[in-house]
């Protein structure tokens, strides 16, 4: 056990940059915290961190080791938290953000029996296509489509995968005629969602073959719900996620096009701040989104979607 307080003193105190601030979040003295953090450098026989009167920073093998032993010292906390909060209610605010699109497709249908379980946390909904920062917004979970966060304190649980697809109207099609290959699609109207990776290159693969096409916006939008009711209007072809289109083809609002080529696939995470003990309220949350997305989207929507 002194082997890990030894892990747990070297990556609390790297974190917050103090060994006294480690050691009173540890409840221990300095004394006693300095003894743990020189044993285990001795331990290793390497220095971890180097430190003089004003401020301390980790060393090359102390960079090495935070990373390693945080994914461990995390995965401790939440088998011991799934243990003792098993019988205990989460309770009290839960801030989510996603966008407008997902937030009216998947999370909103899915409260009502949310609540049902859980009826002393309450849910806030932050609806935003750009991506918050966590502490500043206050933000429990976010639904991100990115697959690496730039912060290594984020937490990235994936939900899946899935298709995008190019879809119009059918009075667009009849008035513009239906594109036949990638290269078709420079002449025709595009509606853009402006936010994309490289929104206004679009790379469509066929087997071995794959195009690259630039695009030019008829009309471009930072939210998807504003591109789909202008391709209902007849204005143009959208590239949105199958899931956000899925009931407009299934109703013959929209009309896919292209289907022999596929556009990458887009990657839905949910993250959340990385924490020695994650709340129950994220957790439950998480596990939560995740069954519902499993057991009531369309076939077909998701590809390897999380379990």
């Amino acid at each position: 056990m002194d082997r890990l307080l030894q892990l747990e003193v070297f990556s609390k105190t790297a974190e917050l940059g103090s060994l006294s601030k480690a050691a009173e979040i540890l409840r221990m003295s300095n004394a006693a915290a300095s003894r743990h953090l020189s044993a285990l450098e001795e331990r290793l026989a390497v220095r971890l961190i180097e430190r003089n009167t004003r401020r301390l920073w980790l060393t090359e093998a102390g960079q090495e080791l935070l990373q390693r032993c945080g994914t461990l010292l995390n995965e401790l906390a939440e088998a011991e938290d799934a243990v003792s909060d098993r019988a205990l209610s989460p309770k009290g605010m839960l801030r989510v953000t996603s966008s407008l699109s997902f937030a009216m497709i998947y999370l909103a249908p899915m409260l009502p029996a949310f609540r049902a379980l859980y009826p002393d946390l309450s849910v806030q909904i932050i609806s935003a296509n750009r991506y918050l920062d966590f502490i500043e917004a206050g933000i429990d979970v976010a639904i991100r489509t990115r697959e690496h966060e730039p912060d290594s304190n984020i937490i990235v649980r994936r939900i899946g995968q899935m298709h995008r697809v190019l879809a119009a109207a059918p009075s667009y099609l009849e008035k513009h005629g239906r594109p036949e290959h990638p290269a078709d699609l420079a002449r025709h109207n595009m509606l853009i969602y402006n936010l994309a990776n490289d929104p206004y290159s679009l790379r469509l693969s066929q087997g071995s073959t794959t195009q690259t096409v630039r695009i030019a916006p008829t009309l471009d939008s930072n939210d998807g719900q504003i591109i789909c009711g202008a391709a209902r209007a007849g204005l143009g072809i959208l590239i949105q996620p199958l899931y956000i289109v899925q009931s407009d083809i299934a109703a013959g609002r929209l009309v896919p096009v292209l289907m022999g080529w596929e556009l990458p696939l887009l990657t839905m995470n949910i993250a959340y701040q990385n924490r020695v003990r994650l709340p129950a309220k994220i957790r439950v949350f998480s596990d939560f989104l995740v069954s519902h997305i499993r057991e009531h989207s369309e076939p077909g929507i998701w590809i390897d979607a999380a379990k």
